[in-house]
């Protein structure tokens, strides 16, 4: 399976953006925080570890928290926007770690050289 990290990202958030402009679930923020933390968890488990979902699911799972903070805990985005983009920062740098590997390998196989 090739990378799975954008396109599962792309799909979470446009979902999540359509519920919210169709007011699907317009008294529910707590649904669309465990969605965005599940598209997260999902990456995760989709991709296993790699340079990409290393960085996308825990970003994922950060922002839905985030999002149930600043609904339920009345924390401000003043707040929370510049935490998230640490997190990103951190998060892009320990995916260029040399041990992550780029994608994700078949059992048994070696990744290829280069």
């Amino acid at each position: 399976m090739r990378d799975a990290g954008l396109p599962v990202t792309l799909i979470v958030v446009g979902l999540v953006g359509l519920a919210w402009y169709f007011r699907v679930f317009p008294d529910l923020d707590w649904i669309i925080a465990l969605g965005l933390a599940g598209g997260g968890v999902a990456v995760m488990l989709f991709d296993g570890i790699t340079k990409s979902s290393i960085v996308i699911g825990p970003f994922l799972i950060a922002v839905g928290l985030s999002w149930w903070a600043h609904e339920f805990r009345d924390v401000s985005w003043r707040v929370l926007i510049p935490a998230l983009l640490v997190l990103l920062g951190a998060l892009m740098l320990a995916g260029r770690h040399p041990s992550i590997p780029e994608r994700r390998t078949k059992a048994g196989r070696a990744p290829p050289a280069g």
